[in-house]
């Protein structure tokens, strides 16, 4: 078993490009013009479907987290529709919206929406009623309490939802690429998956973790400047 297991390793190693090499080709992918193309395609259909799903997953979170009709209306659909993988969802999008970039943007919208909506109802059932309590003896309305108690307690849930929501675009978007996409880097995997280009998979590979990362630094930047009053470690 130890011999096969090391056959595998050393041909594995042979078959990977090495570093020089992907750098290489990240160059030739980059002075074409290819690598930065099919990066603003990718990037921009993860940002409309990112935005859109958080846009709506804020306020319907906030809803049901709030309101106990609202909660039990919506969250069983919410939880029913979520154990649904997006990338199961693909093909019933592809049938209905088409082909082109609705139904790409769609899945994402949908990844981002379920992940974020589950987090911000999750942090406003889970702000402490003794703030709330405290909040009307000293005469406040409810809608104030929400404004100014429930809104800023709940926020760190807010952005744990938004920060699972974009790895979740990231990884339905390679996969919303694989499918009559002309551009982007899920699509350029799959061409150089039918070349068996390794160097190119691996650019694209490392350019959605570079992305990735940027886009959550910058969403756990925005995070520590919003709850700022928060206590951390």
């Amino acid at each position: 078993m130890a011999g096969i297991g090391l056959f595998w390793i050393l041909s594995l190693v042979t078959i990977l490009p090495s570093p020089p090499q992907v750098v290489i080709r990240a160059v030739q992918l980059a002075s074409n013009g290819t690598l930065f193309g099919d990066v603003g395609a990718s990037l921009g259909r993860v940002l409309v479907g990112f935005a859109l799903g958080t846009i709506l997953a804020v306020p319907v979170g906030f809803l049901m987290g709030w309101y106990g009709v609202a909660r039990g209306l919506l969250d069983p659909w919410v939880q029913f529709v979520r154990m649904i993988p997006p990338l199961a969802i693909l093909p019933l999008s592809i049938v209905v919206l088409g082909t082109g970039e609705v139904a790409r943007v769609f899945v994402i919208f949908l990844a981002s929406f379920l992940a974020c909506v589950v987090a911000t109802f999750q942090g406003v059932v889970s702000v402490d009623r003794t703030l709330i309590n405290a909040a009307r003896v000293l005469g406040a309305k409810d809608g104030t309490i929400f404004l100014r108690v429930v809104v800023p307690a709940s926020s760190p849930f807010l952005f744990v939802g938004m920060r699972v929501g974009l790895g979740s675009s990231w990884a339905t978007l390679v996969a919303s690429e694989l499918i009559a996409a002309q551009q982007g880097l899920g699509f350029r995997m799959q061409q150089a998956q039918l070349y068996f280009d390794l160097p190119t998979i691996f650019v694209s590979i490392i350019a959605i973790g570079v992305l990735g990362l940027v886009m959550d630094r910058l969403l756990l930047l925005a995070e520590r400047r919003v709850t700022s009053w928060q206590e951390r470690r």
